[in-house]
């Protein structure tokens, strides 16, 4: 049996909202969903198990409308899908009421679901929210639903506000493989038998790194393997950038821009700027935020001031006095210290205009 599990899809949701990508990058999650599917007829996947918030909220009809649609195309794949916490399944909500006209099996909401496939010869227990919260140690109750077939536990949560469990507990129930969602990360808890899969793409700054599906076999003996596979179109990216006092704005921006095409030019980023640069110099990055998806630019950079030529030009003044005095190599102060004390006390005199 060959198996796909993905987690926390979030369709509908609006990534970074109020940037120009928004709406974009909410078709390429559901175009991630669909690269899903293409996966499961390409690799003739039996299963296709969703752990929760595929959705970003409640869905409507019409949103399940889509979804039911696009998984009718699987021709061979049998979803089964738990609702999480932002995509619970209220008492007559939509959710509850729809029917699906694909090959699909969504656990009610609010109470534990046995759901056995006998071509497969597979027993899936799962628990679907019906509300966005549930403090209680569910999961950790859930037992094998059918003696002699393959068991997977489907879940979602793992902090104190949502289905909290113990990895130990969890692992003795003796299920073959537990399929878990609500972290955002991959986390391979017990080797081939518990996993979280992590979102398809990532859907705010702080999910940096790559995104995927986990990819299971099951042997004729029962035994299963898994892997992750990443498939994220973009990736979210702190990359700091380290500047120098002989860059003025043209060059400032051509050497960020070799660093974005170093990193790749599909990411989101959130740049850091560090370094001494001219204290004439005013930087401006309007180009490359007009031309790649620049969420953030954090300008820590320090100014420069040519101490010696500042010097020439106020010796007779407070400014050429106050050099003077920290450039003393008698002063008492360490070199250190007084390097320190010069860069601030030049930054705020040059300043005010003294």
């Amino acid at each position: 049996m060959k198996f796909i599990h993905i987690s926390d899809v979030h369709l509908g949701i609006r990534p970074d909202r109020g940037r120009v990508w928004s709406d974009k990058r909410s078709e390429e999650i559901f175009d991630a969903f669909k690269n899903v599917l293409t996966v499961c007829d390409e690799l003739q996947v039996d299963l296709l198990l969703i752990a929760g918030d595929l959705f970003d909220t409640p869905p409507t009809e019409k949103e399940l409308r889509r979804i039911d649609v696009e998984l009718k195309k699987l021709y061979k794949t049998k979803t089964v899908i738990i609702a999480g916490a932002n995509d619970y399944m209220a008492e007559d909500s939509d959710w509850s009421k729809f029917d699906f006209s694909s090959d699909v099996i969504v656990f009610p909401g609010g109470k534990a679901t046995n759901a056995y496939i006998e071509d497969l010869n597979v027993c899936i227990t799962g628990y679907s929210y019906a509300k966005p919260e549930y403090k209680e140690r569910i999961l950790e109750k859930l037992k094998p639903g059918r003696e002699g077939a393959y068991n997977i536990l489907l879940g979602h949560g793992g902090d104190a506000n949502h289905m909290p469990f113990s990895t130990e507990k969890l692992a003795r129930n003796d299920f073959d493989y537990v399929a878990l969602g609500y972290i955002h990360k991959v986390k391979h808890i017990l080797k081939n038998k518990m996993a979280f899969s992590g979102s398809l793409e990532p859907l705010d700054y702080t999910e940096t790194g790559k995104h995927g599906y986990i990819y299971g076999e099951v042997d004729e003996d029962g035994h299963t393997g898994i892997t992750w596979v990443p498939c994220n179109k973009r990736s979210y990216v702190n990359a700091t950038i380290k500047l120098n006092s002989n860059m003025d704005n043209n060059a400032i921006n051509d050497y960020v821009e070799k660093k974005i095409n170093e990193l790749g030019i599909d990411n989101i980023y959130r740049i850091m700027l560090k370094g001494k640069i001219d204290s004439k110099v005013d930087i401006n990055l309007s180009r490359l935020k007009n031309k790649y998806l620049i969420n953030q630019i954090i300008n820590k950079t320090e100014e420069y001031y040519d101490i010696d030529k500042l010097m020439q030009e106020n010796k007779n003044n407070l400014v050429g006095r106050f050099i003077s005095a920290l450039s003393d190599d008698e002063a008492s102060e360490s070199e250190d210290i007084r390097k320190k004390a010069l860069h601030y006390g030049v930054d705020a005199l040059v300043e005010i205009g003294d």
